[in-house]
């Protein structure tokens, strides 16, 4: 099934520009995101992507576009594809994947988290996007894999080539104190270092709760856009 939405998913039309990076991005939708925490995600995602800073890198290189895709999970059959593979050319182009993305309704969410089965879903979106130069997966959560395929035993042969994974880890917006938070947000970090996040530079960001998202995904597209960017211009200014 996975590789079947590959191939409905894979890039077609006409001759378009080079893309210098596919960015997928898996959003955590499990119950235990209650409905504020849900907007805050879907909001926080939308302001990174249209703060002045991601802009500039975004349409840095107006021959080489990056293309996005945002989707969101729960159990192991709960994906949604929230925004389908948008090539981000232009102004209009973010402010229409803005709009769609501020404009989903959220579906019933499984009680579950399966990271595993969200790996699975983001690497066949990435599968049809081989032309680009880059490719990477982001994925945001709040809590360890309960259910499903444990990430840790996803092979790398079921990783596409080249890919990376990196991870936003989002605090605990319980009533326990800030140590407790700090200490949960420690140890859900080294759970993503450990077994989520893999493949050439591959990080993990922190928001200490979803009321830091938007701060915390901006920090993480300038990280992994930026890269491709500024090392694509650079090759170029060197060949001439």
């Amino acid at each position: 099934m996975i590789r079947a939405l590959a191939c409905l998913l894979i890039w077609s039309g006409a001759a378009h520009a080079a893309c210098r990076q596919a960015l997928a991005l898996g959003l955590d939708m499990s119950t235990s995101v209650d409905t504020v925490e849900y907007r805050l995600q879907l909001e926080g995602l939308a302001s990174a992507l249209q703060s002045d800073a991601v802009q500039e890198v975004l349409f840095a290189q107006p021959d080489a576009s990056i293309r996005i895709a945002v989707y969101e999970w729960s159990g192991p059959p709960n994906q949604t594809l929230v925004l389908p593979w948008t090539e981000l050319r232009t102004p209009a182009d973010l402010a229409d994947a803005v709009r769609t993305i501020r404009g989903h309704k959220r579906i019933t969410a499984a009680p579950t988290t399966a990271i595993g089965a969200a790996l699975l879903y983001g690497f066949a979106l990435l599968d049809a996007q081989p032309d680009c130069w880059k490719r990477t997966l982001d994925l945001s959560g709040d809590g360890e894999t309960n259910t499903g395929p444990r990430p840790e035993d996803i092979s790398s042969d079921r990783t596409p080539p080249g890919v990376s994974v990196n991870g936003l880890v989002i605090g605990s917006g319980n009533a326990r104190g800030d140590d407790h938070r700090f200490a949960d947000i420690k140890a859900l970090s080294a759970y993503y270092r450990s077994n989520v996040v893999r493949g050439p530079g591959a990080f993990v960001e922190v928001a200490l709760g979803f009321e830091d998202y938007a701060a915390a995904m901006e920090r993480k597209l300038l990280r992994e856009l930026a890269s491709i960017a500024i090392g694509q211009l650079g090759d170029s200014a060197n060949s001439r």
